[in-house]
């Protein structure tokens, strides 16, 4: 029995730099035919490959992300078609018979069949509030690297103010740094008027840390880097403002995602609707969600065996976040729900099982928020880890439940 057709008109494309090859798989009575054409990826080129495709009936596409060269394409074909995105590896074809025009070929033969799985694709206006916040997680980190290189700068001159102070980038501490810049041969100045009226005991241990040598070379160095991080900073609070506008239409859902425990910060909400979106009609389960998400261990068995079921790379951007979120919140005690749960997992499992588990555990509680329009209830979860008074079990049922744990069933001896 042949594999069913479930796109009879459809379209394969090979995505490339300069240029895109298109397969259009026509199959009528079990018979399959194929047009290749092959398209500029200029907007003009883009624009007659969406013509070809209306000319021939064909509203069902699959092409494979290349980097971001596959982004000019769907936004052209976005209204008049029917786009599957695939990732590459689903759609690789056989080594050994790869050319540009066979490639094309391969990926409409798969698609007719429905054999590739597309990649979620949130609408244009999360599709666009997602690049702002992973451009703003970019400079996040270009601004963290700066701190470091200036801290580092620092610890070159001899300059230990990161042992007294709590924030070498506070205003007591940058007014010092500020001071030593003008003039690094003199250290001997009053550092009273510079400080903070609460920092005034430490005056005698700030002399001492300041007690070090600039070189000419590292205080031009410092200089370029402090200049370097207050621009970032700028940057970043000017990026910020158009996100926030951006973020306007999903402020419901924002607010939703702020009654989770550890969503404190506005943006952190807004990131995770960048990237799933407020929709969540599109993932059939919460487990679809946080497989897509990365949280979820693979299945990876042969012969009877397990292998590695590590959780997968996917996610690149909201699995970090909400590890990060779980980390927070399982050391409050203010969230008993979270933290029994951590420790638990973390006595049988380790403590990075139990993070990616809690991880797990925030998104899914996200999903039904976001579906269902309600804030979080931390009651669902206490209730659900209260064993019941009465518990009652089967002979039958205690051992299907032995055996589930991995215990061997004995018969005893007499």
């Amino acid at each position: 029995m042949g594999l069913k057709i479930v796109y009879p008109v459809c379209c394969g494309i090979d995505v490339h730099k300069t240029f895109v090859v298109a397969c259009i798989a026509s199959t009528n009575k079990g018979v399959t035919t194929y047009k290749r054409h092959r398209f500029s990826t200029y907007t003009k080129g883009l624009k007659e490959l969406s013509q070809w495709l209306c000319e021939n009936n064909c509203k069902d596409v699959c092409m494979e992300s290349t980097g971001k060269y596959w982004i000019p394409v769907f936004n052209v074909l976005e209204d008049s078609c029917n786009i599957t995105l695939a990732h590459p590896k689903y759609v690789k074809a056989i080594r050994g018979k790869k050319t540009d025009k066979k490639d094309a070929k391969w990926i409409a033969d798969l698609f007719k069949h429905d054999l590739v799985a597309g990649s979620f694709m949130p609408p244009l206006a999360i599709r666009q509030l997602r690049d702002l916040m992973r451009y703003r997680f970019k400079l996040t980190n270009f601004t963290s690297s700066e701190k470091n290189r200036f801290q580092n700068s620092l610890t070159v001159s001899n300059i230990q103010l990161g042992n007294t102070v709590s924030d070498t980038f506070g205003k007591s501490s940058m007014n010092i740094i500020e001071k030593l810049l003008e003039d690094p041969t003199d250290t001997d100045f009053d550092i009273e008027p510079l400080i903070h009226g609460s920092m005034k005991d430490k005056i005698p241990e700030l002399e001492l840390a300041i007690d070090g040598v600039i070189s000419p070379e590292q205080a031009g160095k410092i200089a370029v880097i402090k200049q370097h991080y207050d621009d970032l900073q700028a940057r970043k609070a000017d990026l910020e403002q158009l996100i926030l506008s951006l973020a306007e239409p999903y402020t419901e859902e924002i607010n939703l995602i702020l009654t989770v425990p550890p969503f404190k910060n506005i943006f952190s909400a807004i990131a995770v609707v960048s990237e799933i979106g407020v929709n969540m009609d599109v993932f059939p389960t919460a487990k679809h969600l946080c497989s897509w998400a990365g949280l979820t261990p693979t299945n990876n068995e042969s012969a009877g065996k397990k292998k590695s079921v590590r959780v997968s790379r996917a996610g690149v951007y909201i699995k970090p976040l909400l590890v990060q979120c779980a980390t927070a919140v399982v050391k409050s005690d203010k969230h008993p729900e979270v933290r029994n749960r951590y420790l638990r997992l973390k006595k049988r499992r380790g403590h990075k099982r139990a993070i990616i588990a809690i991880a797990r555990m925030l998104l899914t509680a996200i999903y039904h928020i976001l579906k269902k329009k309600e804030p979080y209830n931390p009651d669902l979860y206490q209730k659900a880890d209260v064993l019941p008074v009465n518990r009652e079990i089967t002979i039958e049922q205690a051992i299907s439940l032995a055996k589930s744990q991995g215990f061997r069933i004995m018969e005893t001896v007499t």
